[in-house]
């Protein structure tokens, strides 16, 4: 009863604060803009990334995310924001939309928590055209080795505590494992940010 409570009451909104700081915005701001077409954003939480869309460039956009209490509040922010969105609410492993029917795929801040990235990156390729890319903005392990050792170290009790948000993943490896290119990779630690958590990767990627 607790655990059911912490995570449908308190979780979303520790994730939410969260995943809204200065700098995690400033990131966003980097990547979300160049969304063009039909898009669908893997891990839309509650909607941080709806005001960094640029409108003119979008046909469609769609937002998926298996927790109902963070879709709520990303429909708010949605609604305050003019974009009109359809929500799927499921994980990735599984999305209810046609094989490449997706120009642009945008995951900010989730294959963190994604329980089986391997198979989703599987599902996410399916969905894409075949000259879609991936917009990808994550934190992960960080290249120094006393700071990594850290992340292992403190990785199974922040998995519990967050939603199964994962410190210590290694994101070009998963996204070149899972078969896609990446075109474009930049990489350092996010300013005020303590370091086991702020270590971000971010750029873009092809089938």
């Amino acid at each position: 009863m607790i655990k059911e409570t912490y995570e449908k009451y308190v979780l979303p909104n520790i994730l939410n604060t969260c995943c809204a700081t200065k700098p995690i915005d400033y990131q966003r701001k980097k990547i979300v803009p160049n969304a063009k077409g039909t898009v669908l954003e893997i891990g839309i939480g509650s909607g941080l990334n709806i005001p960094f869309y640029e409108g003119s460039q979008i046909d469609k956009i769609y937002g998926l995310d298996p927790s109902p209490e963070l879709c709520e509040k990303a429909i708010s922010k949605a609604k305050e924001c003019d974009m009109d969105i359809d929500f799927l609410i499921n994980g990735a492993e599984e999305i209810k939309l046609k094989s490449e029917s997706i120009d642009t795929v945008l995951i900010t801040y989730t294959l963190c928590s994604i329980p089986n990235p391997a198979d989703a990156l599987k599902e996410i390729k399916r969905v894409m055209k075949s000259d879609a890319k991936i917009l990808f903005c994550e934190h992960g392990i960080a290249t120094d080795t006393k700071v990594a050792k850290w992340q292992n170290r403190i990785n199974p009790l922040w998995s519990k505590l967050f939603g199964g948000c994962n410190i210590n993943r290694d994101i070009p490896e998963i996204l070149l494992d899972s078969g896609f290119k990446i075109q474009n990779l930049e990489q350092m630690y996010l300013p005020s940010t303590p370091k086991i958590v702020g270590y971000n990767y971010w750029g873009n990627a092809s089938i």
